[in-house]
C-alpha cells in the first residue's frame, strides 16, 4: 500500500471514528479532526457554516507528489433541510446521495481534489479518484447531474469496488468522455459504445437504471444505451470518477428497485404479542397504526440485508416508535433500532432528544432530525453486513459500521445474521400509522 493509499485509509477511519461516537463526545471530536484536514458531515453544535478554504498543500517536488486532503465543511439545519426531497420524491423512495454541503456518506479512493462548491461535487486536479457511496446497491435507478470542459475523462461507476482495477470486470462504468473517446459519453466502458455528441460548459442529466443484467442508460431524457451483461455483477458502490480535465456534479440521486409491500390482508405474515399493552391496527386507508403502551409486531420472515421504506405519520411531538431488524425471533425487542421519534430539543433539529427519526440507536445519533410531526415523513433504511444507513424526506442521517465483535444479541455486538423486523409501539404516549411498510430483501439465496 502507497503512501496515498495509507493517507486515504486514514482519512476514512477517521470520518467513521466521529460517526460511531456518542453526539456527547462528538465535538471534540470535531475540533481535533478539523485541525488535520478530514472530511465530515455537518456539527451537531453549530449554527454557523465554515465554508471551505483554499488548497493549502504545500507545494512538493516530483518525487513528493502534492497529497490532497478532504476539506471540512459544515452546515446549518436550514441548509440540510432544504436538501430534503418533495413528499412525492421520498413516497417513491428517492433520496439524495449529495446533500450539496458535506460529503456525509462518502468514500475517497485516490488522490485528487474533491471539494465543494457552491452545492457541487468538483475535481480538477490530482490523480485518477473515485468518489464512492459507503452503502453498496444492487437495483437501482441512479440520476446524476453533470458538466464537463473539453478535456474532461470521468464517469459514473455502477456496482463498483471502492477501488478498481479493471472496468470492463470490475464495475460497469457509463463513461463520460470526449467524442474522439473508444467510449464517449453514456457509453458502457469496454462493454457496449454508444456515438452521443459531448457538450461542453453545460449541464446535463444522466439517468441509470440498473436491475439485474439490464443497464439502461437515458442522456437528457433519451435513451443511448440498453446494454446486458450476460454475467452480472454483485452489489457495490456508486462511485463518481475524476480522470482528468475538471468535472462537477450535482443533484446525485437514487432510488431503490423491487420494494414490495409488507402489508398484506389484516396482519398476514406478522405475529402480534396480544399480552403486551398497546395495540396494532389497520386503518381503513391500508395502513398500520401502533398506539398506546409498549408493544411490538413482529414479521415471520427473516432478514439480514435489505432495503425498507416506511413511511409514518405522528401528530404529537413526543411520540415514539422504531423499526427493528436482525432481531432475536419471539424475544423482546431484542435487535439494531431504527429510530422513530421527531422530538428535538430547544428548537434546534441538529440536536435529537431520543437519538432522533433515522438515527441507529445506541450506535449513532441522527446527525438532523428530518422528520416532523403532523406530516408523513419517509425513512429508507437500508443495511449492508455491518453498514447501515438511513435516509428520511431523502436526506440521509446516519451511516454506521458495527465494527464490535460478533453477537447474537445486536444490543450487545455485531449480528449479521438473518432475523426478523419489529415494529415498536414506545409507551402510552406512542400514536403512529404507518402509511407504507416496504422490503427488498438484499440476501444471498
Amino acid at each position: 500500500m502507497n503512501r496515498t493509499m495509507w493517507k486515504q485509509l486514514e482519512m476514512v477511519m477517521g470520518m467513521q471514528m466521529i460517526a460511531n461516537r456518542p453526539a456527547s463526545h462528538r465535538h471534540v471530536l470535531l475540533v481535533v479532526i478539523v485541525l488535520f484536514g478530514v472530511a465530515i458531515g455537518c456539527r451537531r453544535d453549530t449554527a454557523t457554516v465554515e465554508k471551505p478554504a483554499e488548497d493549502s498543500a504545500a507545494s512538493q517536488s516530483d518525487a513528493e507528489p502534492t497529497v490532497y486532503v478532504p476539506q471540512a465543511y459544515e452546515a446549518t439545519a436550514d441548509e440540510l433541510l432544504a436538501a430534503c426531497l418533495t413528499p412525492e420524491e421520498a413516497s417513491e423512495g428517492w433520496v439524495r446521495l449529495f446533500d450539496g454541503h458535506t460529503l456525509f456518506g462518502w468514500d475517497i479512493a485516490g488522490n485528487a481534489n474533491w471539494r465543494i462548491e457552491d452545492g457541487t461535487l468538483v475535481a480538477d486536479q490530482g490523480e485518477v479518484s473515485l468518489l464512492c457511496t459507503s452503502i453498496p446497491w444492487a437495483d437501482y435507478e441512479l440520476s446524476v447531474q453533470f458538466k464537463v470542459t473539453p478535456t474532461t475523462n470521468s464517469g459514473v461507476f455502477l456496482r463498483t469496488p471502492l477501488e478498481v482495477d479493471d472496468p470492463g470486470s470490475d464495475c460497469y462504468e457509463v463513461n463520460i468522455a470526449p467524442d474522439d473517446n473508444p467510449f464517449p459519453t453514456a457509453s458502457v466502458v469496454q462493454r457496449q459504445k454508444v456515438d452521443v455528441q459531448q457538450k461542453f460548459d453545460t449541464w446535463r442529466t444522466m439517468n441509470m437504471v440498473l436491475r439485474g443484467d439490464q443497464l439502461t442508460v437515458r442522456l437528457d431524457g433519451e435513451v443511448v444505451c440498453e446494454y446486458t451483461d450476460p454475467e452480472p455483477l454483485a452489489a457495490g458502490r456508486i462511485g463518481l470518477q475524476k480522470n482528468s480535465g475538471r468535472i462537477e456534479f450535482r443533484d446525485v440521486k437514487l432510488r431503490p428497485l423491487g420494494l414490495e409491500s409488507m402489508l398484506g390482508e389484516g396482519l398476514d405474515g406478522w405475529k402480534t404479542y396480544p399480552e403486551m399493552s398497546g395495540e396494532f391496527k389497520r386503518t381503513d386507508e391500508g395502513g398500520l397504526r401502533v398506539k398506546g403502551g409498549k408493544t411490538q409486531l413482529e414479521t415471520e420472515k427473516r432478514f439480514a440485508d435489505f432495503n425498507l421504506l416506511a413511511e409514518y405519520q405522528m401528530d404529537e411531538p413526543t411520540s415514539n416508535s422504531g423499526i427493528f431488524f436482525r432481531c432475536i425471533p419471539g424475544d423482546e425487542l431484542m435487535g439494531y433500532e431504527c429510530q422513530v421519534s421527531n422530538e428535538i430539543i430547544d428548537g434546534n433539529p441538529l440536536k435529537p432528544a431520543d437519538c432522533g427519526v433515522g438515527g441507529i440507536f445506541r450506535r449513532q445519533d441522527a446527525r438532523i432530525v428530518a422528520g416532523k410531526p403532523k406530516q408523513k415523513n419517509v425513512i429508507l433504511l437500508t443495511t449492508r453486513g455491518p453498514r447501515i444507513a438511513a435516509w428520511v424526506n431523502g436526506l440521509q442521517v446516519s451511516d454506521v459500521t458495527d465494527d464490535r465483535d460478533p453477537d447474537e444479541n445486536p444490543r450487545r455486538g455485531l449480528r449479521l445474521d438473518p432475523g426478523t423486523i419489529m415494529i415498536q409501539g414506545h409507551d402510552e404516549t406512542t400514536d403512529a400509522t404507518y402509511s407504507q411498510l416496504k422490503i427488498k430483501s438484499l440476501d444471498t439465496p
